[in-house]
């Protein structure tokens, strides 16, 4: 039998990737740059890490762009991208006909001012599950919520706190998150069985949350918000694509529907012309570009380093620590978070461990679904609590300005207050060691020798070894 190619030497395209990216943050915030680790482009990194790739191994450059080629076209990563497009076309035309809006007055109309801090968390939990970006949701609220917590006497700190924390619950949990596709499709598994596990993790972890946010966030005096105008009928697009998402509808019918019902809304409304519409979807497309390059760049890199043996030196490593089915899970966790600590990007993180998770996954028979739903879990946890993500950033940033007392506001000083993200990964570890979330495995067992066949023989040798 022939051995297996193993080299740690072929892991260098992604310790390049991560050097330059977490240096060059490193570097801009030391020059004090407000969105430092956001000032290199990633895909630029990727795009660096890649050309070391080519450079490294034997044979032709044509020999390693057939490999390279054979990455990026992966059924997988392909259909990454086309959802990715798709995602970004009906955020952009709800966005655009004003789904956005309505979702937002809505929730805030329905909360009472004494409840305010609960209430955001619960509004955020929503719009982030609809819109699928955490990055959205604070945009969106934050400017409303800060101006009426000056008002009412709010601890700012809470109310920023559960804006960002429910917008963390929706990334995770939204079918149309860039999060939820990257790890559903590494893992090749369905969206809706993700959802399922990851629902019953999430969910002890929000309820506590707002029951905490009742105790400690009441308002010393109740300020009414005034009247903010909705119309019901703007919101259909998102319930439509969470309804038929949870139905098991394929992603692709969904998101079409999802993209059709929001613009005939929208010409119907007045909101949207036709040619508006088009444009609409055209901006969309254009902005998932960098996780689109990203993706593809990322998938074709990680096929050369495996193929230079990078993936099953990784593998060979781990079982010195990893001894069953749960140790490999704890591995997985720690793999995603490690990644998102570097880079400070969830979506960069569960591409970057992807393919290696899958591997690990295989080997200790760890559920796929079970996969995903960690690589999502510990991504989101993790870049809701790094003082140097994009959220706590714009957050922090958003809060200073809107502030109507002047107060100011930073990122290292939110981390202690994101209770949702805390309690999450404390209910995340929980289920490995309690299968509290594990209602669908046990119900509907992977069919190893079925689903995946590539990798059965691997498995069988250390079926033993699973706890």
């Amino acid at each position: 039998m022939k051995e297996e190619k193993r080299s740690g030497l072929a892991l260098m395209p992604f310790l390049v990737f991560i050097v330059i990216y977490l240096g060059a943050g490193i570097i801009y915030q030391r020059q004090g740059e407000a969105m430092a680790f956001y000032m290199f482009p990633s895909v630029t990194a990727m795009f660096f890490a890649t050309i070391v790739a080519f450079c490294m191994g034997k044979g032709k450059v044509g020999e390693k762009f057939e490999v390279f080629a054979r990455g990026a076209a992966n059924t997988d990563i392909l259909t990454m991208l086309v959802i990715y497009m798709l995602a970004g076309a009906f955020a952009n035309v709800a966005t655009t006909m004003g789904a956005k809006d309505a979702t937002v007055n809505l929730g805030l109309t329905m909360v009472p001012p004494s409840l305010l801090a609960a209430g955001l968390f619960v509004i955020a939990a929503f719009f982030g599950t609809a819109t699928g970006t955490s990055m959205g949701t604070i945009s969106a609220l934050m400017p409303i919520a800060i101006g009426v917590a000056d008002k009412g006497n709010l601890s700012p700190m809470i109310v920023i706190a559960a804006i960002v924390g429910g917008g963390m619950f929706g990334d995770n949990l939204s079918m149309i998150s860039d999060t939820t596709i990257a790890a559903t499709r590494t893992q090749r598994v369905e969206m809706r069985d993700k959802f399922r596990v990851n629902f019953r993790i999430a969910l002890p972890a929000a309820v506590i949350t707002i029951i905490l946010l009742l105790v400690f966030g009441r308002p010393e005096s109740a300020e009414p918000l005034g009247e903010l105008p909705f119309s019901f009928i703007k919101i259909l697009p998102y319930l439509a694509v969470l309804i038929l998402a949870l139905c098991g509808l394929n992603v692709f019918v969904v998101l079409c529907i999802g993209i059709f019902t929001a613009g005939i809304i929208g010409i119907a409304s007045g909101s949207l012309t036709v040619a508006t519409f088009a444009q609409a979807i055209y901006d969309g497309f254009c902005g998932m570009n960098e996780v689109f390059f990203l993706t593809l760049l990322c998938g074709g890199m990680s096929a050369m380093v495996a193929e230079n043996g990078g993936i099953n030196w990784i593998i060979a490593k781990l079982r010195g620590v990893m001894k069953g089915n749960r140790s490999a899970q704890v591995g997985i966790a720690a793999l995603v978070s490690a990644c998102d600590c570097a880079t400070a990007n969830n979506t960069v993180a569960i591409i970057v461990a992807g393919d290696m998770a899958r591997e690990v996954s295989h080997e200790y028979r760890v559920d796929p679904r079970r996969t995903a739903s960690l690589l999502d879990l510990f991504s989101c946890v993790f870049q809701g609590v790094i003082p140097y993500g994009a959220q706590l950033l714009v957050a922090a940033n958003l809060a200073t300005e809107y502030s109507t007392n002047g107060q100011v506001f930073t990122a290292p000083g939110l981390v202690g207050s994101m209770w949702y993200c805390w309690l999450l990964a404390a209910f995340g570890l929980l289920s490995i060691f309690v299968p509290f979330a594990d209602g669908l495995l046990r119900k509907n067992p992977w069919n190893w020798e079925f689903d995946c066949p590539e990798s059965d023989a691997k498995a069988k040798r250390t079926a033993g070894s699973a706890s």
